[in-house]
């Protein structure tokens, strides 16, 4: 009778059932945590780019922070679905310069955790210089 390559002992039967009962929560940890550090980016960049909208409302010239943080709202509104959730706009204009902050939170895999993502855009007030 002709043995295969390898031949296995008695005592090593079920090793490998084993070995992926160790592994395998490591290796849906890492997916997971992937998965979730994409979400999060997404919401941060969500919260970013509606700052930003909401700045270059604000810091046209003869605007209020009110049409600024209107149009942060809107862009939420529209673009961010359950990506961003609780979301508080706040904002501040001198006759500089105008900050809007998007703070909200992101969705998770984790049950009880709720990622918190802040962001913030700032722009010159436009205005005319002689």
């Amino acid at each position: 009778m002709v043995k295969g390559p390898r031949s296995f002992r008695a005592d090593e039967r079920g090793s490998a059932s084993v070995e992926l009962v160790v592994l395998m929560p490591l290796l849906l940890l890492i997916l997971f945590s992937g998965v979730q550090g994409a979400v999060y980016y997404h919401a941060s960049t969500l919260a970013l780019a509606a700052a930003q909208e909401g700045a270059r409302a604000a810091a046209r010239e003869n605007a209020t922070l009110a049409a600024g943080t209107s149009a942060a709202t809107a862009f939420v509104t529209d673009t961010a679905g359950d990506s961003l959730s609780s979301v508080a706009i706040t904002g501040s204009r001198t006759a500089v310069t105008v900050t809007i902050t998007v703070r909200g939170s992101s969705l998770s895999l984790v049950p009880g955790w709720t990622p918190t993502v802040e962001r913030s855009a700032s722009l010159p007030v436009e205005r005319i210089t002689r």
